[in-house]
């Protein structure tokens, strides 16, 4: 027993459950989703992905479409993140926080078991309810009316990070045959959501999931994971064969009771090792430390690793794999408040038309066309106009008024540039770098930006 102390640094040796630890987890987990989207910094959501608006907000900031350098540097995280997350705890996610862990829950534990009696004890999650039974098929069909109306709201949660909820309700409420697209997905989602926990169950989690296939490929054998611990408990598979219900191991310390199996969603025997179905839920770890707390002995199923079990050494949480993982997270957290901290106050694009240059009939001047874009990011209407710092012998010809924006309006400009001495330049091909500076009038130190472009004249040997 000297040796199990080790094995159950990361179990529950205080009989404390790992269930009850998932549900304040969820608790927490579907608070924060449902609060999120409401909570504005400024002129900006926490986090919105805003395609009616072209427009991504994070922590307050809001970015235009123009600026989605942003969203490269989202992806990277996301996706470092679950690598590291994989190779440190395996499927941690699955059990902990994935929202089809959550829903089974909540539908099958709490609504089924708890609220309605359908199921006989969650201890259970083998034995299906005679449908057979009248009083059966009654509260089955509560229970899915009830889980009707709940993916709605949950379909409407996930759909207000894309639909800020203020103009969410307008479009439902207010203007529902005005936004068809926004009804489709709601109820797209919705149907899944439903088809999916009353119907695909589990099964999403090891037939379709994606993570799901890739998850074994980030795995070591430090990966902290749910194991059974077969030195003490004995052996009940040899390969993917069952051999017995109990141990026949000498002094092995499995009951055979098999709560393990029954308790586990998954429909899986913790005791035949690791197992894509697996999804980290502890349950089986649960069940464990309740039949070996009777006995006075620690649990034989825990969280921990492959080679704590074998060696009875320590988790090692820092090696190289996780800590090149931190470093990767860090580095891309880093760019990401660097480049996110040099949000442009204005946006502009600037494309040159197909015609290189024509002749000004009237002076014989060479005139270049351009196409300006110009974007007004901020919270408040600017009046907008541009200079050429560094090109003293080119004038704008086009526009001769400046441009008024309001709040996030957008406006194309034809520009024309005239060249009204001899090029700045020693080329053969005669193109002039320009350096373009567009500014609002009323804030000219701090709301700017600045742009390169050419001047293309003709060439030396043209009349």
């Amino acid at each position: 027993m000297a040796n199990s102390s080790t094995f159950t640094a990361c179990s529950n040796p205080n009989g404390v459950l790992f269930r009850k630890k998932r549900y304040v987890l969820y608790a927490l987990a579907s608070l924060a989703i449902f609060i999120i989207p409401f909570i504005r910094i400024g002129d900006g959501h926490i986090f919105l992905l805003s395609f009616d608006h072209k427009q991504f907000h994070l922590l307050g900031t809001v970015f235009d479409t123009q600026e989605f350098y942003l969203l490269p540097f989202l992806s990277i995280l996301l996706f470092l993140g679950i690598f590291f997350m994989t190779t440190l705890a395996g499927r941690v996610w699955c059990g902990w926080a994935c929202p089809q862990t959550l829903f089974r829950v909540l539908y099958r534990d709490l609504l089924e078991t708890k609220i309605l009696g359908l199921r006989d004890k969650i201890s259970n999650k083998q034995k299906e309810p005679d449908m057979s039974l009248w009083a059966n098929k009654l509260k089955r069909a509560i229970a899915m009316a009830i889980w009707a109306v709940f993916v709605l709201i949950a379909a409407a949660g996930f759909l207000w990070y894309f639909v800020p909820p203020e103009d969410f309700f307008v479009y439902v409420f207010q203007e529902p045959r005005e936004h068809p697209v926004l009804f489709v997905f709601w109820l797209g989602i919705s149907t899944f959501l439903f088809f999916d926990i009353t119907m695909l169950q589990e099964k999403f989690c090891f037939f379709i999931c994606p993570y799901c296939r890739v998850q074994s490929v980030m795995y070591d054998k430090d990966t902290i994971m749910v194991v059974y611990d077969y030195q003490r408990g004995g052996a009940v598979y040899e390969g993917s064969k069952k051999l017995w219900k109990k141990p026949e191991t000498p002094n092995a310390e499995c009951t055979g009771c098999e709560a393990c199996v029954r308790v586990c969603p998954t429909h899986i025997d913790i005791r035949k090792g690791m197992q894509l179905e697996c999804i980290n839920c502890l349950e089986c770890a649960d069940a464990c430390t309740k039949v070996m707390g009777k006995l006075g002995k620690a649990p034989l199923i825990g969280w921990t690793s492959m080679n704590t079990v074998q060696t009875r050494e320590k988790v090692k949480i820092f090696r190289f794999r996780t800590v090149a993982y931190m470093v990767a997270l860090t580095a891309a957290f880093i760019g990401l408040l660097v480049i996110g901290g040099t949000k442009e106050t204005m946006l502009l694009n600037i494309n040159r038309t197909t015609e290189l240059y024509t002749f000004n009939k009237s002076n014989g001047n060479i005139e270049n066309a351009y196409a300006f874009l110009f974007h007004n990011t901020s919270s408040v209407p600017h009046t907008y106009t541009f200079e050429l710092p560094d090109n003293p012998e080119i004038v704008i010809k086009r526009p001769k008024e400046s441009l008024k924006l309001d709040a996030g309006e957008k406006s194309k400009q034809v520009v024309v540039l005239e060249a009204t001495g001899n090029p700045n330049t020693t080329s053969e091909n005669l193109i002039v770098p320009l350096r373009i500076r567009a500014f609002a009038e009323d804030a000219k130190d701090e709301v700017f930006v600045e742009r390169e472009s050419i001047f293309v004249y003709p060439p030396r040997s043209a009349p």
